[in-house]
């Protein structure tokens, strides 16, 4: 008699909803689900059989569509995920004796658990700042001994747009940051990951701020924005970029099924869903922060310049304001806190949070 396991509890086609769909916080932009139209787009590439590995008829629309955001010589290499489409483009533009200019609170730096340096085999070269951006001086504190031996060679300017504060570069400071970074024979590499949010905030083309002012190189960003998953590398200066096909091998960062990635990035940017979405995030931020500025012993760090609002408050507070929503300490020691909008969450997630700010306070 043929040997048959025993039947599962849960068998696995016994899919079933595990979580509160209206239950939303102000953790991270990363919590929120996929935008309807995202999804089904994913059900429309589905069925049949197409090329793999980039070479479907999805991911050369794709090519089409970030020509039109970002000009004639830009090209798409669509990736897993933001930490990997940074370590990709950093490799692009440098090589092995290559150091990489950044800010000390930089993604790259801090929340990409060395990847950079030992993934990419790079050294970052951090500068403190008080906004989290990026100037002409600031970089100059790193950029220098480009013929000293003993030093890795500074060969790539890194900026957020926006930064890991929440506060945005305008066009005329990226433009000024990418002219004295080419001017000492460096690249600039933009991460991208809420690009969408500067956008929508500056009210400005993305290419304003990127091909337009000059960086060569970009992380855009998607899964803050509705995607399921995927980011994408984008080449606007590809004189300056080598290599792209096979780092993103190298880089394990190669979709097989690609064209899943890149049908989300034609439901998001063929439209307008990218900056809906990025406009619903970002006045979510703005209520939020308005709600917040009338409460005695809340202290609000930074401009409120895309979706993300940084405060300070009692330790205590927070930490029983955690129990009725999600959100995390960004400085536990000195209780600063980051509250992040999505582009899902509604007015009443916001009211609902300011009043429950203040019933806490008032303890």
């Amino acid at each position: 008699m043929p040997h048959t396991q025993d039947a599962p509890d849960h068998p696995a086609t016994d899919a079933r909803r595990r979580h509160d769909p209206e239950t939303r916080g102000f953790a991270s932009d990363n919590y929120a689900g996929a935008h309807p139209e995202v999804l089904a787009a994913l059900a429309l590439a589905n069925g049949g059989h197409q090329a793999a590995y980039g070479a479907d008829d999805y991911t050369a629309n794709l090519q089409r569509l970030i020509r039109s955001h970002f000009g004639q010589r830009a090209e798409a290499f669509p990736v897993f995920n933001g930490t990997g489409a940074n370590v990709v483009s950093l490799q692009a533009v440098t090589d092995r004796r290559g150091a990489v200019i950044c800010a000390d609170s930089a993604h790259i730096h801090v929340d990409e658990c060395g990847a950079p340096e030992r993934v990419g085999g790079l050294k970052l070269l951090t500068v403190p700042t008080e906004d989290g951006k990026l100037t002409p001086e600031l970089i100059d504190r790193e950029a220098f001994g480009w013929d000293d031996e003993h030093r890795a060679m500074p060969q790539v300017v890194s900026l957020a747009q926006g930064t890991e504060l929440g506060t945005l570069y305008t066009v005329d400071e990226i433009r000024a940051i990418c002219d004295h970074a080419h001017e000492r024979g460096m690249k600039v590499h933009m991460d991208g990951s809420r690009i969408a949010n500067a956008a929508a905030a500056l009210d400005v083309p993305m290419r304003a701020f990127t091909n337009a002012a000059g960086v060569d190189i970009l992380s855009l960003g998607g899964t803050k924005n509705g995607m399921v998953f995927g980011e994408a590398v984008v080449v606007l200066e590809p004189d300056g970029v080598r290599g792209m096909p096979h780092l993103r091998k190298l880089s394990m960062q190669l979709a097989s099924k690609m064209r899943f990635v890149s049908v989300q990035w034609e439901a998001l940017l063929a439209g307008d869903l990218w900056l809906r979405n990025a406009r619903r995030a970002n006045s979510m931020a703005r209520r939020l922060a308005d709600g917040v500025r009338g409460v005695d012993g809340v202290e609000i760090l930074y401009p409120v310049q895309a979706n993300a609002v940084f405060a300070r408050l009692p330790h205590e507070v927070s930490e029983r304001l955690q129990k009725r929503y999600r959100f995390y300490f960004w400085d536990e020691a000195a209780g600063d806190v980051r509250w992040m909008c999505s582009f899902d969450t509604q007015e009443e997630d916001v009211d609902g949070f300011v009043a429950a700010l203040r019933e806490e306070m008032a303890r």
